[in-house]
């Protein structure tokens, strides 16, 4: 199964948007399921708060896990995980017109209202399987670029 499937299964299945897009590539990374899982739990709805989409949260740590720095004297490696980081911003703000989960939503996830907005419109069910999907797209031709 390709990473873009993978990451919508996830999310049909239950899954954070964040959980979802993480996971799909994580073992090739050396992350198991269950720790790209437990990784990604906390950042899904834009981090609980509507701030940046989780699914674009889960597809940042992805790219973190092949152009992140780990090495404080590699300058190199810092500026190419930043460059990295905004070509997906960009990328994802181009195709679906924000990466910022109230924006995409249309409604605050910090109020109750707004949560429950968001659950009778079934928003979650509508629109975050698109995010889930553009996110991992994006990613997977990202990645397949520089191989």
């Amino acid at each position: 199964m390709d990473h873009v499937t993978k990451a919508v299964q996830y999310y049909e299945e239950g899954y954070m948007c964040s959980q979802a897009v993480f996971a799909a590539f994580a073992e090739q990374f050396g992350i198991t399921e269950k720790q790209a899982l437990q990784i990604g739990a906390c950042f899904g709805g834009g981090m609980n708060k509507g701030e940046v989409c989780g699914a674009c949260t889960g597809a940042l740590m992805v790219l973190g896990m092949k152009y992140g720095q780990f090495d404080l004297l590699d300058a190199a490696s810092r500026a190419k995980g930043s460059t990295v980081a905004v070509k997906f911003l960009d990328e994802f703000e181009k195709n679906k017109g924000s990466y910022v989960c109230r924006d995409i939503l249309g409604c605050d996830l910090r109020t109750e209202e707004g949560r429950n907005y968001a659950r009778s419109n079934g928003l979650f069910g509508t629109l975050c399987p698109e995010m889930v999907r553009a996110a991992a797209e994006i990613v997977a031709e990202m990645l397949g670029g520089d191989e």
